[in-house]
């Protein structure tokens, strides 16, 4: 049952989240905080293991085509699907949800802890329209990093091959332009903007509602990680097989 009580006070609270908006001047500069904390803050992470990923995929491949028969430039089409299809949008996110999704809810949760928020509230200010919402919009531009995280797996999966001895350039470059579907691009996207509000919205959740002292926000920031990941984790099925079943 508290399972269902959680998904309900969620929906609530995604509910709330849109309504009685704080004035636009103010929601302004919040949203540009967000971005510059949630997206640009990431970028780093994100293009370190987008690299060596892309590396890491492109030398497994090329280990395991022991048949001379196989031609090399597979290891470029099975770098730029791994990379595309699941690398990219996938196991980012996950990595995402532990570096901001840990920043959300410890933020929102110290809020909550010091009474910022009662504060807030008192002030007649909708505190979840204050908090949540610039997060969210700041996420609608995480696909730009996904974008990002595409191209430096991909070059990561060219430098390892190439300058691994593998295959040459024109090999690698074959298998990247081989089969290509534009689809697979646009399902990308779709799931990263999903993940991006689930990234947004879960630990939000966990620490708008959380009680107790500065203990607990250390395992609202646990308690949102992980219950994040099984959501992205299971949307991924569910969208691959809608979208590519």
């Amino acid at each position: 049952m508290n399972y269902l009580a959680s998904v309900g006070s969620y929906a609530i609270m995604i509910r709330e989240v849109f309504k009685k908006p704080t004035k636009w001047r103010i929601m302004k500069s919040l949203i540009f905080k967000e971005i510059d904390e949630l997206i640009f803050s990431s970028l780093g992470i994100i293009i370190f293991i987008s690299f060596f990923i892309g590396a890491v995929v492109a030398i497994q491949t090329a280990l395991n085509l022991t048949n001379p028969l196989i031609p090399r430039n597979l290891i470029g089409f099975a770098t730029r699907q791994s990379v595309i299809l699941e690398f990219a949008p996938t196991f980012v996110s996950i990595i995402m949800a532990g570096k901001v999704g840990s920043y959300i809810t410890s933020s929102i949760g110290t809020m909550r802890v010091t009474e910022q928020i009662d504060a807030l509230e008192v002030m007649g200010v909708n505190s979840l329209n204050y908090l949540v919402f610039p997060k969210i919009i700041a996420m609608l531009f995480y696909p730009f990093a996904i974008a990002i995280s595409m191209y430096v797996g991909i070059f990561g999966g060219w430098m390892a091959g190439v300058f691994g001895g593998f295959l040459t350039s024109e090999d690698f470059i074959t298998g990247l332009q081989s089969d290509f579907v534009p689809f697979h691009i646009a399902y990308a996207f779709v799931k990263t903007l999903i993940f991006a509000f689930v990234i947004a919205t879960i630990p939000s959740f966990h620490g708008f509602y959380m009680r107790g002292g500065a203990l607990e926000v250390g395992k609202a920031s646990t308690t949102a990680f992980v219950w994040t990941s099984v959501v992205i984790i299971i949307l991924n099925y569910i969208l691959t097989q809608l979208l590519l079943g």
